[in-house]
């Protein structure tokens, strides 16, 4: 019995080994920039007993929003010592991944903006008998780091955002940024403002922020694809950030996970006081979130333009795609386990540990119930 219980160690630590390497692999498209453990001591990791993997097997291709790259990264390590399945999750940004989940590379796929109907077309193609829906599984504010030598506490508001990624604002000392910070001692700096390079829900969702609360000053339609002149281009959430950490009189927007060691900007929406990016303030904003998708798709509806004391503005919601009806019979069962467990309390307590924010109660109850129907 001894000798059976040292081989059955010896192959679950052989599976997490060969998972493990997978996840390093799919890194190398977008660096986290966190630590290199991307789930070690964490206090919530659910314990292996606690995840249900009714059959799970072999290994999982996935793509998409690289937002949820470093929640991925800690739920994967979880499920894979548990299921001993490997997840390999390319992390290659939001539009990749709906193209990836289109085309039917991918198992699931991650994207931070809901499914258009002309994705949800494509989707029939490869879902048999079904089509491709939104499960939103990871919230978490859209931060905007900077970096400007002296100044620590930088207030902006929406009209000032606009024209500083419009390029109308081209140094920190403007006019318009000292009225917001008449305390601050603001250089006369070139402003270095970076977007996102390749399609991104993110993208999609920061300007979603511009249209609602500063109408008059951001006149572009919006989408994944970056539209406004001017700035600086770099790829995945991780480019940017990591441009904006190297450049003086940089600033630019990504998840909150990604402004690790730089400061962030605290938003005048109105309300009592400017609200920075953390995750308690997203979680307050996407809690007055709506589902508007029809059937099993729970895509939502956010209110940008929120002006409650304490609600951060500028959220986004990551959407895990996947079949309702027709997924791969090969992959079905890890899929489904997968979807559980990140979408279980357990799951969702290692957002905030990761700077995310869980789904409200409300919604992910709604979630666990569509992923136990996917077949």
């Amino acid at each position: 019995m001894k000798l059976q219980r040292k081989n059955r160690r010896a192959l679950a630590l052989g599976a997490l080994a060969v998972s493990g390497a997978l996840a390093l692999t799919a890194c190398g498209s977008d660096d986290t920039g966190g630590k290199d453990d991307a789930g070690g001591g964490s206090s919530t990791a659910a314990s292996n007993s606690s995840i249900k993997c009714d059959g799970a097997k072999g290994q999982l291709l996935a793509d998409g929003s690289s937002a949820q790259k470093n929640a991925i990264d800690a739920w994967v390590k979880e499920f894979s010592r548990a299921c001993g399945v490997q997840i390999n999750y390319k992390g290659g940004g939001s539009g990749a991944g709906v193209t990836a989940f289109g085309q039917g590379q991918v198992a699931f796929a991650g994207s931070d903006s809901a499914l258009k109907p002309e994705d949800v077309a494509a989707s029939k193609k490869v879902c048999s008998g079904g089509q491709g829906i939104d499960l939103p599984m990871v919230g978490g504010p859209i931060a905007v780091g900077y970096n400007v030598p002296g100044v620590d506490n930088l207030v902006l508001d929406a009209p000032t955002l606009a024209k500083i990624f419009d390029d109308k604002i081209k140094t920190w000392d403007a006019p318009e940024i000292k009225k917001l910070n008449p305390d601050a001692k603001l250089p006369s700096l070139k402003i270095q403002a970076f977007h996102r390079s390749d399609e991104s829900g993110t993208t999609d969702n920061f300007t979603k922020y511009l249209k609602a609360a500063a109408p008059n000053d951001w006149k572009y339609s919006g989408g994944k694809a970056w539209q406004a002149k001017g700035g600086q281009a770099a790829p995945q959430s991780s480019g940017v950030a990591q441009q904006v950490k190297q450049t003086n009189g940089a600033v630019g927007y990504f998840e909150l996970s990604y402004a690790k060691d730089m400061s962030t900007v605290a938003i005048d929406t109105g309300a009592s006081a400017p609200v920075k990016a953390t995750v308690e303030n997203a979680t307050k904003a996407i809690a007055d979130a709506q589902v508007v998708g029809t059937g099993s798709d729970l895509s939502l509806k956010l209110n940008y333009a929120t002006k409650a004391d304490g609600a951060y503005p500028m959220v986004l919601v990551t959407y895990e795609i996947a079949c309702d009806k027709g997924n791969k019979a090969d992959t079905l069962p890890a899929t489904k386990a997968f979807l559980r467990y990140i979408a279980s309390e357990d799951g969702q307590k290692i957002l905030t540990e990761k700077d995310y924010a869980p789904i409200p109660d409300a919604i992910i109850s709604k979630v666990r119930t569509t992923i136990e129907g996917l077949s």
